[in-house]
């Protein structure tokens, strides 16, 4: 009866598949339904305060190399003294990209002459007394889905290389409002997945045999490798906490809603986030104070509060661990070590403890909305122009999305809201979480549920085979080594809603006692 009843009763319903497509649906078009991770009878954001720390002055590092390496609160306070000049300070940082992108593919494209007009402005404002604040001044990258008018925006995609869009994103707007100047659109893997462009793979500067991890790839590389002052990635399913651990970088994922995503390629309007990648704790903050905040384009986004003090003590906080999680792969040496490295700081590790539910299936919820935002394409089938056609990469994956069933869409949403209470039970107990960066459980979990995490490096470990977001492909097999390669390593602190003060705070005194976020890549 179904099967015979079929284009009477369901067919019409797919006039977007079958045609004849009498609306256009714009790419600006979000869902009329939205995910609030804030569940109902709980308190908004609150709080509206920013404290830097206070550091003496430092004098200028003789060598280019150690003032493009210096981090954005070393910088800016250069920068504020006049001890550098912006258009200095970019002219390194090309000259860096100039040198080392040949390496590592990060750069899809180079805005020479538009950051050293913007770094001349820049020096011009301040030495008429108009200082903008701590990136006032500072160059910078953006991952190459963010718009930036009258230059091209490819989201690292063959369909899209020619695409130069007339407006600025949202973020870009208010990093330019902050007075930093951009250097680079920094590569993505296609369409936010992975780290193979149409370029090329971008690759780790730790490591040159493996890719940068992705699909914030060009701002993992290029942010490590010091081609910039610190760069914007975005993170859909682990975009930003991936390639900062490959590339030994601070990767923050801002609570879903505190950064508008206006004017940036969506891949999924209930999961897409930016979020600052920089070489510290403190850099992090710096660029979420300057890029937050709600905007009319984006209906997800709302308004949110910044409470943070960089000389706030951490005494007492309650940090949650999943005991069985730090025995397991991936967990390591450096992740287990930082336990006895929050109780050095003041804090107080607490076991918890999560239910074995089918956390994979909400990834149905991706699927779906990712194959919606590239209906064109599919459709059309320019998607088969990207280089990567294996069975875990987009194509393949909007291909088969188009066969899920609206049902099961609508029970991963509702299992969505029971994850979201179940997180919020947590969060009754601790006020952090520790956990290994890349646990599949808790990268899935909560991205779903809108929490914010920062990823830190914590130390380093050895490895005797290249790395690889992809499927193992036997026929190609990933380098080893005969002597194995160091490479660092981060774990990743989760905060409460909107609580990412409270999460750096934990990251900061985590950082000062770890001690290894000075060291750089060989060679760089």
């Amino acid at each position: 009866m179904a099967v015979a009843s079929w284009r009477k009763t369901m067919a019409p319903l797919y006039e977007r598949r079958q045609g004849p497509r009498k609306l256009a649906l714009e790419p600006t078009v979000a869902p009329a339904s939205r995910w609030n991770p804030v569940l109902s009878g709980e308190a908004g954001p609150h709080g509206d305060r920013f404290i830097r720390t206070h550091v003496d002055s430092e004098p200028l590092p003789a060598s280019d190399a150690d003032i493009a390496f210096a981090p954005v609160t070393k910088l800016s306070r250069w920068i504020e003294q006049g001890k550098i000049t912006s258009e200095r300070l970019t002219l390194i940082y090309l000259k860096r990209i100039e040198q080392f992108d040949p390496k590592l593919r990060c750069v899809i494209t180079l805005t020479r002459d538009h950051a050293l007009a913007q770094a001349r402005k820049a020096d011009q404002e301040i030495a008429a007394g108009n200082y903008r604040g701590p990136l006032h001044g500072i160059p910078f990258g953006v991952k190459d889905l963010l718009d930036t008018a009258g230059i091209p925006t490819t989201y690292g995609a063959e369909p899209y290389r020619d695409r130069v869009p007339d407006q600025d994103s949202a973020v870009v707007k208010r990093l330019y409002t902050a007075g930093a100047v951009l250097v680079a659109k920094l590569s993505l893997g296609a369409l936010a997945l992975n780290d193979v462009w149409f370029g090329g793979q971008t690759m780790n500067p730790w490591l040159l045999e493996e890719g940068a991890s992705g699909s914030s790839a060009g701002p993992g590389a290029a942010t490590a490798a010091g081609l910039v002052g610190f760069s914007v990635g975005s993170e859909t399913g682990g975009s930003i906490i991936s390639p900062s651990m490959r590339c030994g970088l601070t990767g923050l994922r801002p609570t879903f809603g505190r950064v508008p995503r206006t004017g940036a390629m969506t891949l999924c309007w209930s999961l897409d986030k930016l979020g600052p990648m920089t070489r510290s704790v403190e850099d992090a903050m710096l660029v979420l104070q300057a890029i937050s905040g709600p905007d009319a384009g984006d209906v997800a986004s709302v308004p949110s509060h910044l409470d943070f003090d960089a000389n706030k003590s951490v005494k007492g906080l309650r940090v949650g661990y999943f005991p069985n999680w730090m025995k397991e792969r991936p967990a390591t040496d450096v992740d287990r070590s930082a336990l006895p490295a929050l109780e050095k700081a003041g804090m107080v590790p607490i076991e918890i403890a999560i239910p074995d539910w089918p956390y994979a299936s909400l990834n149905l919820i991706l699927f779906a909305e990712g194959a919606a935002a590239f209906e064109d394409i599919s459709l059309s089938g320019a998607i088969n122009q990207l280089k990567i056609q294996t069975p875990d990469a987009w194509p393949n994956i909007f291909r088969e999305s188009r066969f899920l069933s609206a049902v099961d869409l609508v029970q991963a949403d509702r299992l969505r809201r029971k994850v979201a209470e179940e997180m919020s039970r947590v969060f009754s107990q601790v006020d952090l979480l520790l956990v290994p960066s890349l646990r599949d459980e808790m990268l899935t979990i909560t991205n779903f549920t809108g929490h914010p995490s920062l990823t830190l490096r914590a130390g380093f470990v050895e490895v005797q085979k290249a790395r690889s977001d992809w499927a193992p492909d036997p026929s190609r097999p990933l380098p080893t080594f005969s002597t194995p390669r160091r490479v660092p390593h981060g774990i990743t602190l989760i905060g409460r809603l909107f609580e990412e003060g409270t999460m750096a705070n934990a990251g900061l005194a985590l950082e000062r006692i770890f001690g290894v976020v000075g060291e750089r890549p060989p060679g760089f």
